[in-house]
């Protein structure tokens, strides 16, 4: 089983752009603090690049901009290239098949204000970011 959930910040503004055969695909870093401190006593940060495609792909870069919160649910994916200089190059990426934006409502509205960016539209900004099991509905 290939599968990862991540929530974090965005880097930078998502990236879109078009496959040859018209397939539109959005690129964007995402932020992930880890959950425990290190030796010296911070939490440490990794970097993930995000793949989206098809129509998520252009909501995602309609909606999200550098600093916005993020669910990425998605697999772990490595592929390699050769690089100029004859090298192989391996990358590895999330490749999503589920991007929830979970910034608040007040962050759209400031970046509207700041950009004149339109709003997202509302059952992204409304659902709730925490899950909690209740002990009754656990199946073991």
């Amino acid at each position: 089983m290939n599968k990862v959930c991540l929530i974090g910040n965005l880097t930078k503004d998502p990236e879109l752009s078009v496959t040859t055969s018209g397939v539109s695909f959005c690129k964007f870093t995402l932020a992930v603090t880890r959950r425990f401190q290190n030796a010296d006593g911070t939490r440490e940060t990794d970097f993930f690049p995000i793949i989206v495609w098809r129509n998520q792909a252009d909501n995602c870069a309609k909606y999200l901009k550098k600093g916005n919160k993020a669910a990425v649910v998605g697999a772990v994916q490595t592929r390699s290239y050769d690089a100029q200089d004859g090298s192989k190059r391996y990358v590895t990426e999330i490749i999503a098949d589920e991007v929830q934006f979970l910034s608040t409502r007040e962050s759209f509205a400031e970046q509207a204000s700041d950009d004149d960016a339109p709003q997202p539209p509302p059952q992204h900004s409304e659902r709730k970011t925490e899950l909690r099991p209740v002990e009754d509905d656990l199946p073991f």
